[in-house]
């Protein structure tokens, strides 16, 4: 019987949450984007499909990143520190070769 009111609860809570989610979307779209870029205003529904279209295509929002991202930072750490230090010396390297194609000339100037 706990049991069973606790789930009732949390979903109670959950279909609320996200309720006043979509609410706060739809005011937060409706009293930006209509005069700054000239886009319609849309109804609770839509701004409920656009959370559901970020669920889908980003993982859940609100959560610290797409997919867990804590749990990819602690793998890739786990991996950087199994490594020979010549290891980390080539990935190092690779890191900055790749970084340095979406440096501009002007970011450089700052450095």
């Amino acid at each position: 019987m706990k049991r069973s009111m606790r789930f009732v609860g949390i979903a109670g809570a959950a279909v609320v949450g996200i309720a006043l989610v979509s609410f706060i979307v739809m005011q937060l779209w409706n009293a930006i984007l209509p005069e700054t870029v000239g886009w319609h205003s849309i109804t609770y529904w839509q701004a409920l499909g656009l959370l559901i279209l970020t669920k889908i295509l980003f993982g859940f929002p609100f959560r610290g990143g797409v997919g867990g991202g804590r749990h990819w930072r602690r793998r890739m750490l786990e991996r950087y520190e199994a490594m020979t230090p010549e290891e980390r010396a080539k990935f190092r390297e690779g890191m900055r070769s790749r970084c340095e194609e979406f440096r501009t000339p002007a970011a450089e100037s700052h450095v």
